[in-house]
């Protein structure tokens, strides 16, 4: 194993625990009927949404899932 495999394995090792912990920190989202019809509502009235703390997290979920694919895809090339 060469030492850029080596890196590359411990940056998707911290990708993937990133992925994990941002992912349990997240709030549930509403199931069922009331849930439908209370969270239309409150997407509808919430204006600062992009700035919760919810909406950082889901975006920072998806960046580093993005970085955990890119690695999984080089990792494999190498």
């Amino acid at each position: 194993m060469s030492a850029l495999q080596i890196v590359f394995t411990v940056l998707q090792l911290l990708s993937g625990l990133a992925v994990t912990v941002i992912v349990l920190m997240q709030s549930g989202k509403s199931a069922g009927l009331s849930g439908s019809i209370s969270g239309g509502a409150e997407t509808f009235l919430s204006k600062g949404k992009a700035k919760t703390w919810d909406a950082k997290l889901a975006k920072a979920t998806k960046w580093f899932a993005l970085a955990f694919v890119l690695l999984t895809l080089i990792l494999n090339l190498i």
